[in-house]
């Protein structure tokens, strides 16, 4: 990639069109001046104080800029440039003077506030720290753009205008007002999509069979609310439609046109419709990047395209969309999707097919469907953004197979789960990565454990096959969250019961007696055969009157969550009846209902009659669905946490990498380069002396004190594996033959007994940025596994819940005997290292093992760490 596409980024403004940000060439020198020339005196004042000549004198420090001493942006549309802003160095290095103005008939869409975003991160980049601007008293704008862009501002008058002073490190509250920015801006660029007033579908032939025609006549079945135009090669009519050859000839304002020509023939019709004011544009046609290197260079001059005139995309080869809100059905789907209140995004037409095919049987409906395809552009991230406020969506489904920025997911999914449940499943898991992994961390982690980290921090739902996704949502979607994990297993036979307390244990539900309140209760209502344990049994004589009587009973139980029914038919019960006494209590309690009726006739219609209930095939089913609405209950309760500000030596860590990578693109760090990239943030680490010779060796284990431990000081070793250790060395004897046995050099440092044996560790995961790792430690790390993993920057609860989690948990509590470990210093400890993977990319890998968890501390006795050069990575889509 050049440094020129590097720069090239789009942004989102605040009406919802885009546009696109990139370096001024020469050759855009003519193009400037005609800018400059178009704008408003007023405008052209207050960018310059003044009005200077324009000629090429004025723009050519614009030009090609070098992006040390100065760098520039111009924004483009459709061909023509609508602002430009630029920073210049100062005699300050670490600061620059910073200006932009924009086309008048653009501003007031938030160009600025992204021209000024923009510039600051490439700035930054360069390593400047602050910028500066002149601003003239009157021009408000500016004022407001640099105000609202969530920087912290000084300003200072001098000489007739304000000078204004403002650090460009990133902030939380500035990410804060980006993330705001992104989501008003995302939302108004997908309204055109569930909310449009027009559609146009291009290849829809009349024709039966055609993709196009078919389409189209599911937007007419659907009863969509707007109008609907057929358009094709000859202008015919379809379905009785009256058909048009081009978009423009439409006699009204087209919001969406869909594409169903082949793929070669979509870039000029998606140009056509663009040109003719269309903002959101679905293809549903293949021949894209899912083809290989031709079909990806078709897409990308397809998203191109579609940027260059502030618009939408979803696809390319997608099965379409569908919205409740505008009965628009815009899919080749075989027939309409039920109307409900669940939106959901498939990145596989077919799979989100079959997931609607369930989800109708178990009476589930769609506020909103979008199958998006390769995601050149509209992605689930956006589709979360829009969602978020839809007041008809109460639920959110995905199905993903990969992830484009899985930072801006965890940031919007964390913000969105608060309010809305989100499930998810994700396709394509593989481990394929560990078999490169040369430490135990990276050996530990793979892609699942990536995927696993994200969706636990953020809230999301995660669910392994298309029966629990929508087990799941039909659970969320009828019933309120559980308070707890206390089930009660209701049936009228007692081995189902059986089998239902194993998959209630099973999924981490709890089974508790009832109280002797209710047990007294039920020995009113049912036979002295029956067990008022629980599960509670019935027996297979129970009628409807007998489960209208004893499902309130148990639903009144103040030790009682959630009830799962399960109900076998026999001889003479109304199975109608059952389900109508489940619906009625469902309809008079708070807690959630569940139902597994294993019935050959199928659940009857009673068990939606009064209050909907969810019903699952087997008891094992609704235990885990049961079980992930418990896990959502439990995140909501959290505390969101915060990522805390230590003190660290960043600068100091960045010297030692660099030191290395002056010399190899991938190494590992020798001892004394790991432990001066520890000490900088803080990290605890054991006294150690590393030495060329015996005698040196046994100087150092005088001065460290007896016993020592003898290790090979060969960088990235295991040093167990390779037998490069010796532990509890005694006296000078030992010592020299420890060091013979190893070979030369070796570290020393002084044996410390007891406490837990823990790994900690960070991996440069591909995808998903840094991840950290605490599990077991020792020489059993791999075999006993159990390592959790979390997405950096880890919060103070996330740091917490590593170490109190799995079995490293219970070692750090005190496991047979042992005295409880210093809790507070291991969080630190992951703190710590959370920030060092975060700030430090070229860390590839590093682990801490073992870490003792002393009572009074935690300390790491061994470390390696490897370092690489970090290829640089660069998206065109900036939110």
């Amino acid at each position: 990639m050049s440094a020129l596409e590097q720069i090239s980024t789009d942004v989102i403004l605040r009406d919802g069109s885009t546009l696109r940000l990139r370096a001024p060439l020469a050759e855009d020198a003519d193009q400037m001046l005609e800018f400059l020339a178009g704008l408003s005196e007023r405008s052209r004042y207050l960018r310059f104080h003044g009005f200077p000549a324009l000629g090429p004198k004025l723009v050519a420090p614009f030009l090609d800029p070098d992006w040390d001493e100065r760098g520039a942006l111009i924004g483009c549309h459709e061909g023509r440039m609508v602002a430009l802003a630029n920073f210049v160095r100062l005699r300050d290095r670490s600061a620059a003077e910073v200006a932009f103005t924009v086309a008048d008939d653009f501003q007031g869409r938030g160009v600025g506030t992204r021209l000024l975003e923009r510039l600051a991160e490439l700035a930054g980049e360069a390593g400047i720290h602050e910028f500066v601007a002149e601003v003239l008293p009157e021009n408000q704008n500016m004022m407001v753009v640099f105000r609202d862009a969530g920087f912290e501002l000084t300003r200072e008058l001098e000489g007739g205008s304000f000078e204004v002073r403002f650090p460009i490190a990133p902030t939380e509250h500035y990410r804060e007002k980006v993330a705001e920015r992104n989501h008003v801006a995302v939302r108004a660029s997908l309204r055109p999509f569930f909310e449009p007033a027009c559609v146009a579908v291009i290849g829809a032939s009349s024709r039966r069979g055609n993709i196009g025609g078919e389409l189209f006549r599911n937007i007419l079945n659907a009863d969509f609310t707007g109008a609907a135009y057929p358009v094709n090669l000859s202008g015919n009519p379809v379905a009785g439609v009256h058909g048009y050859t081009r978009v423009a000839e439409i006699p009204e304002k087209v919001d969406l046109v869909v594409i169903c020509v082949p793929g070669e023939h979509v870039i000029p019709a998606a140009q056509e419709a663009l040109e003719a004011g269309v903002k959101a544009i679905v293809v549903i046609s293949a021949g894209f990047a899912e083809i290989g290197p031709e079909g990806v260079i078709r897409q990308e001059r397809l998203l191109t395209l579609v940027r260059e005139h502030g618009a939408r995309l979803i696809g390319p080869n997608t099965l379409g969309m569908a919205s409740a809100a505008s009965r628009l059905n815009a899919t080749f789907a075989p027939r309409a999707f039920p109307l409900g209140k669940i939106g959901f995004s498939s990145q596989s037409g077919a799979l989100g097919l079959a997931v609607l095919e369930r989800g109708e049987e178990r009476e589930l409906g769609l506020s909103g469907f979008a199958s998006i395809g390769n995601k050149a552009d509209v992605s689930s991230n956006d589709l979360l953004e829009y969602w978020e406020e839809d007041e008809s969506t109460k639920l959110i489904m995905l199905y993903l197979e990969s992830f484009g920025n899985p930072r801006a997911f965890a940031r919007i999914a964390r913000r969105v789960a608060r309010t809305k449940p989100i499930l998810a499943m994700k396709g394509g898991t593989t481990r394929a990565g560990m078999k490169a992994a040369s430490s135990h961390t990276a050996a530990l982690a793979g892609s699942d454990a990536a995927v696993d980290a994200l969706f636990r921090q953020t809230g999301v739902i995660r669910t392994q096959t298309l029966d629990e996704l929508v087990d799941v949502a039909a659970l969320l979607n009828d019933m309120p969250l559980p308070r707890g994990r206390r089930v009660a297993l209701l049936t009228n036979a007692g081995g189902l019961g059986i089998l239902g307390a194993d998959a209630c244990e099973g999924a981490g539900l709890e089974l508790p007696t009832p109280s002797e309140e209710t047990r007294r209760a039920l020995s009113e209502v049912m036979p002295v055969e029956a067990s008022s344990a629980n599960p509670i049994d019935m027996l297979g004589s129970a009628t409807a009157k007998t489960f209208g009587d004893v499902l309130p009973i148990v639903l009144a139980d103040p030790g009682i969550d959630a009830l799962i029914v399960l109900f076998v038919p026999t001889v003479g019960v109304s199975e109608e009846g059952v389900g109508a006494a489940i619906s009625r209590a469902a309809a008079d309690t708070d807690k959630p209902v569940l139902c597994s009726f294993l019935s050959a006739k199928g659940v009857p219609a009673t068990l939606r009659s009064a209050a909907p209930v969810p019903f699952f095939e087997y008891p094992e089913a609704a235990a885990r669905a049961l079980s992930r609405a418990a896990d959502r209950a439990d995140w909501l309760r959290r505390p969101a946490g915060t990522v805390p500000e230590l003190d660290v030596d960043r600068e100091a860590a960045e010297a030692v990498v660099a030191e290395t990578l002056s010399r190899s693109d991938d190494a590992w760090l020798e001892p004394d380069q790991a432990r001066r990239l520890l000490q900088a943030y803080g990290l605890p680490v054991v006294p150690e002396r590393v030495v060329d010779t015996v005698d040196d060796a046994v100087a150092a284990a005088g001065e460290l004190g007896y016993p020592v431990v003898v290790k090979s000081a060969a960088a990235g070793v295991h040093k167990t594996e390779s037998g490069g250790v010796a532990l509890n060395l005694g006296d000078e004897a030992e010592v020299r033959t420890a060091v013979d046995r190893i070979g030369l050099p070796v570290l020393l440092q002084p044996m410390i007994r007891g406490g837990a044996e823990l790994l900690a560790g960070a991996v440069q995961d591909p995808t998903f940025g840094p991840l950290v790792a605490f599990g077991p430690g020792g020489v059993l790390a791999e075999l006993i596994g159990q390592a959790q993993f979390r997405l950096a920057p880890l919060t103070d609860l996330d740091a917490r819940e590593l170490v109190r989690s799995g079995k490293a948990g219970r070692l750090v509590a005190g496991f047979r005997g042992a005295p409880p470990a210093d809790e507070d210093a291991l969080v630190d400890l992951l703190l710590r290292l959370s920030q060092l993977a975060e700030d430090v990319p070229e860390m590839t890998e590093l682990d801490l093992n073992p870490v003792l968890a002393l009572s009074d501390r935690a300390v790491a006795v061994d470390a390696r760490v490897r370092v690489a050069r970090v290829a640089a990575k660069h998206r065109t889509k900036s939110w």
